[in-house]
């Protein structure tokens, strides 16, 4: 009787770990809380870790061994191969290609409002030589304070923004700078007014004027808690959707990680046509939330992507903002143009 609970166990344990590492092989990678587990897969190997030194230990009490020698191989099994994700998809690179004449730098930062200063965001875009920078939680506000300040050091740029209702709410608020050298560029209607949205904070949809840059989309959407889980099913949609035109850059705070992006890529994308720029060039596994746990630990939920008309030549999470007041990680990326 023993032997056949420590098998039934077991298989259970097997089917548990199966389904934390690959939830997308049994349509769970949305769903709670699955959804939330693999967001932080450097934790669930560490996890599993833990799981096998245990069952070592049990190998020492015989009536449970069997048991033990098995719990320790789902342990290993399944803890190496969460593990080897993060490692697959880039554990962080330490600086980007020189910039040629075409390139274009976006950056992305999920400011946490008033938590980061406008000082603090226009020196680094100016170090960073951003063309793009993507501002969810920033209110318009603030971002003419950053557009100031980085005019001050010889960056110009116009700011763009979006936001729902009339409260001072930062959330509500999603602001895009843009350098003057793209173009020109306005925050389409629909975007602005909510008709064609993200369901709870906004994103901001930005269209070039004079038919010379690409269109610019600040992403933001809700996160997976246990009462939004439709809303940001929808978020998701609504962001690939946005990636069905031929040149498009998406950078912002999606609140998911590539785990959760199964099924709405077409040829080839990752949403839409869009591809992920971080996870091409080695920091797909670095986490860019929340900067309280080390960046292996985290979850790369923010992201900036593009469609194939723009080669990702370099990608970087700036770990060295840590302290700045944000939980969350700058990410920037060099796209080049294709032919």
């Amino acid at each position: 009787m023993l032997r056949l609970l420590g098998i039934v166990l077991a298989l259970l344990c097997a089917v548990g770990a199966a389904v934390i590492t690959w939830p997308s092989l049994f349509h769970l990678e949305r769903t709670l809380p699955f959804a939330q587990i693999v967001s932080f897969r450097g934790l669930v190997a560490a996890g599993f870790a833990v799981l096998l030194v245990v069952a070592l230990l049990l190998l020492f009490v015989r009536p449970i061994r069997a048991f033990a020698a098995a719990l320790a191989l789902i342990a290993l099994v399944a803890g190496a191969a969460n593990a080897a994700v993060v490692f697959s998809r880039g554990t962080g690179t330490d600086a980007l290609p020189t910039k040629s004449g075409g390139a274009i730098r976006v950056m992305e930062w999920n400011t946490a409002g008033e938590a980061t200063s406008p000082e603090t965001i226009a020196q680094t875009a100016v170090a960073m030589d951003a063309d793009v920078v993507t501002l969810p939680e920033t209110t318009i506000a603030t971002g003419e304070k950053v557009a100031i300040a980085m005019r001050t050091m010889g960056h110009r740029m116009w700011a763009y923004h979006t936001q729902y209702g009339e409260h001072g709410w930062d959330a509500s608020s999603t602001t895009i700078l843009i350098s003057p050298r793209l173009g020109t560029y306005s925050v389409i209607e629909s975007s602005v007014h909510g008709t064609s949205n993200t369901s709870t904070v906004p994103s901001a949809v930005a269209m070039p004027t004079d038919g010379k840059g690409p269109i610019i989309v600040a992403a933001h959407a809700v996160a997976p808690r246990r009462v939004a889980m439709a809303g940001w099913r929808h978020d998701l949609q609504w962001i690939a959707d946005q990636c069905a035109s031929a040149n498009v850059i998406v950078s912002g705070d999606f609140n998911a990680t590539l785990d959760h992006m199964t099924g709405y890529g077409v040829d080839g994308g990752t949403m839409g046509r869009c591809r992920d720029a971080a996870s091409q060039t080695g920091n797909g596994g670095v986490g860019t939330w929340p900067t309280k746990l080390p960046a292996l630990a985290g979850a790369p939920i923010d992201h900036v992507m593009a469609t194939p008309n723009w080669k990702v030549a370099g990608s970087l999470v700036l770990r060295s903002r840590d302290g700045s007041g944000s939980d969350h990680r700058p990410l920037v990326v060099q796209l080049d143009p294709v032919g």
